[in-house]
């Protein structure tokens, strides 16, 4: 999909900052109090986790595609000698 996992790892880190930000933003423009400024920082900041978990399960799918390509065990080959290829390990 031309997604790579550098790029979710800078989306991780920029969610930090928007989470600080709109925390910062919430706290001082709207009149609602500190807890709905917590609440937007903590639901902004809840999706740096999941971008990084993104970014290392693509850097792992990278670097396995690699490894296999330098190897010379493509699906394709596999396929065609009937055997089906383990995903174990990704």
């Amino acid at each position: 999909m031309g997604i790579r996992s550098g790029m979710m790892y800078a989306a991780g880190v920029a969610s930090i900052g928007l989470s600080f930000a709109s925390w910062l933003t919430s706290q001082s423009l709207e009149n609602a109090g500190t807890d709905r400024a917590d609440r937007w920082g903590i639901f902004i900041g809840q999706w740096a986790p999941t971008f990084f978990a993104v970014g290392i399960a693509l850097r792992i799918e990278e670097t396995h595609t690699d490894s296999r390509a330098m190897s010379g065990e493509m699906f394709e080959g596999t396929y065609a000698e009937g055997r089906v290829p383990s995903r174990a390990g990704v």
